[in-house]
């Protein structure tokens, strides 16, 4: 008898077969699918501790979401006169990488990373930049330059794909697209500011942090105190540079963020100058603010610098 003419009771045989061979399978089919690998968990971000408060910007740029970035020295504040905390300490104990920037700014950072105990990797954001040189100090205050803050993206880029290597696709991609707003931000300087004849770019500031934006962009400043806001403007000085403002063309006079707008207030009233604003040196301001980036700084900077320049506000 052909096997499709089987009698009733075969088939129900076969059936019942085949209804324990599937029911066979099926667990091993479920641990099978339940074994499967789970993917795996992202890395935890990078824990970067900046110097002061625009590496930390610059470092949140290019690093997005795979690092978590905190500042030494934060936002208004002077790293010039910077004391280390308990707390300084604490932070950079936990840090897996460490950025500074170098040239003598932070003149504290080395006992603070020996008090910490740390020992990774440290990025100096000025490796690379040929520096201003008074006397035999180089001036610390590169990042005026967006030249050079372009050096400074392309050190901390290396530094966290060093640090992260798997976050390198990223992190690459950031910093580049970063490095363009920062060349396109410092064209728009140049252009805005060679519309003012130079004989005009004449300003004062509290302290000369502004000498490598000076060299950048054709603006010639006088300050009161040096380099470094740490020690008293001497009344001799102060008395010079009065009698130098009497005799020259000084569209403004600027106060800083970070310094006590006293002393600019005084040689104001002593020159009958104007005070042009507030400019940004060594620190951001709030976060939120215009000036709470670096890029922002920068931009808030020229926009203030060229108000106070115009023909039409020294009349004002």
């Amino acid at each position: 008898m052909p096997p499709f003419l089987c009698p009733r009771s075969g088939r129900r045989a076969l059936l019942a077969a085949a209804a324990m061979l599937v029911s066979s399978t099926l667990p091993q089919a479920r641990a099978t699918g339940a074994a499967a690998p789970a993917p795996a968990p992202a890395p935890a971000p990078l824990r970067v501790v900046a110097s002061f408060s625009l590496l930390a910007d610059m470092a949140r740029e290019v690093g997005g979401d795979a690092v978590q970035v905190s500042a030494l020295v934060g936002p208004d504040a002077d790293a010039h006169v910077f004391t280390p905390t308990p707390a300084a300490v604490r932070n950079l104990v936990q840090a897996e990488l460490v950025i500074v920037n170098g040239l003598g700014f932070e003149g504290w950072i080395d006992r603070l990373v020996r008090a910490a105990g740390y020992r990774g990797p440290l990025v100096v954001a000025t490796a690379g930049i040929t520096p201003r040189q008074g006397g035999r100090h180089a001036d610390p205050h590169a990042w005026q330059s967006l030249v050079h803050a372009q050096r400074y993206v392309e050190n901390i880029r290396a530094g966290i794909v060093q640090a992260r290597p798997e976050a390198a696709p990223g992190v690459n991609a950031r910093a580049a697209a970063y490095a363009q707003r920062l060349a396109a931000l410092d064209a728009s300087i140049r252009q805005r500011l060679a519309a003012v004849p130079a004989e005009d770019r004449n300003v004062v500031t509290t302290h000369d942090a502004f000498g490598y934006f000076a060299e950048a962009y054709g603006v010639r400043f006088r300050a009161a105190q040096g380099w470094n806001t740490g020690s008293e403007a001497a009344a001799g000085d102060i008395a010079q540079l009065v009698r130098q403002l009497k005799a020259q063309r000084v569209r403004a006079l600027f106060v800083e963020n970070i310094s006590d707008p006293r002393l600019v207030e005084r040689i104001a009233r002593e020159t009958g100058a104007r005070v042009g604003g507030t400019l940004y040196s060594d620190a951001l301001s709030a976060p939120g603010t215009p000036a709470g980036t670096y890029l922002g700084m920068m931009s808030h900077n020229a926009s203030t610098l060229l108000a106070a320049l115009q023909p039409s506000a020294a009349g004002r």
